[in-house]
């Protein structure tokens, strides 16, 4: 594999990522569709375990990071697709965009990493004040487009704690076997919720959009795009690797537009492009590797 062609590939899944999982939750109930997700997920990881023979360690602590890993990824993907149903994918991109600065201030507080330098604060706090003003947008969508971006926002955040929870385990595994143990612990709790949300009825009338970005979810976004993202990060520095979550959220704003009649509102770009300085700001020592030879 070309790390060129992972380095589009990434790109292309997490633009299209916040599309499929609306297109999804709004044609088959969110419930359903993050459930079916992950199955389809789990299966392949499954099969890709025995096809590759990757070792799976089922030590306590390996079993204490899937626990922490799954249930992490359970609560903030259904608080995602839940969001999802009422605020713009291309702004689900632009919130995701947020994990670095959040994951930056957890390992801060909690492993007491010295990340957080006066430069990074500030471009932090830039970015928290495009994300206070994204909550007082007139976003298109019914009424729950706050509570919605709340729930986005919740989801990130607990994605990003759960990263860095998994980190101060420091457990040396294949991201392969962390992420089939982490959807092992995940499915059945997405399984409990859709037996509560929807009594675990299937879809009356499951769309060939839906059923396609579920497909298209269970296995780009949810495996290939994690393999292939521990391949870049292997291979470029961090400054490439960190123009990914600069790249992303405006690619999905424009597919939003483009292929879902997404509208976002001046001030709401304004708001966004707090966020991007922010980030870049926050970002700023990685990008400047960007302008250097490598050796």
């Amino acid at each position: 594999m070309s790390v060129p062609a992972a380095y589009a590939g990434v790109i292309l899944i997490w633009s299209t990522t916040p599309l499929a999982i609306q297109w999804s939750a709004q044609g088959a109930g969110f419930a359903f569709a993050v459930t079916a997700r992950m199955l389809i997920g789990l299966a392949l990881c499954l099969l890709l375990m025995r096809a590759t023979r990757t070792a799976f360690p089922f030590t306590p602590a390996a079993r204490r990071l899937y626990a922490i890993s799954g249930l992490s990824l359970c609560t903030s993907m259904l608080l995602t697709y839940w969001g999802a149903l009422h605020i713009p994918s291309g702004l689900i991109s632009v919130i995701f965009g947020l994990s670095p600065l959040a994951t930056g201030v957890f390992a801060a507080l909690w492993l007491h990493e010295r990340a957080l330098t006066p430069q990074r604060v500030a471009g932090l706090a830039i970015a928290l004040a495009g994300l206070w003003a994204i909550f007082g947008q007139p976003w298109p969508g019914d009424g729950e487009a706050t509570l919605g971006t709340a729930a986005v926002v919740a989801g990130m955040a607990l994605q990003a704690l759960g990263l860095v929870w998994v980190k101060r385990l420091n457990l040396r595994a294949s991201a392969l076997a962390i992420t089939t143990g982490s959807l092992g612990v995940a499915v059945p709790g997405f399984v409990l919720a859709w037996l509560l949300i929807d009594a675990a009825r299937l879809p009356a009338d499951l769309s060939p959009r839906a059923a396609a970005a579920i497909v298209y979810l269970g296995v780009l976004g949810s495996v290939v795009g994690f393999t292939l993202y521990y391949f870049v990060i292997r291979h470029l520095d961090a400054g490439r690797v960190a123009l990914i979550t600069l790249i992303t959220p405006v690619t999905a704003l424009l597919l939003g537009q483009t292929l879902n009649a997404e509208f976002i509102p001046a001030r709401g770009w304004t708001a966004i492009a707090l966020i991007g300085a922010g980030l870049a700001l926050y970002e700023w020592q990685a990008l400047r590797q960007l302008g250097r030879p490598r050796a």
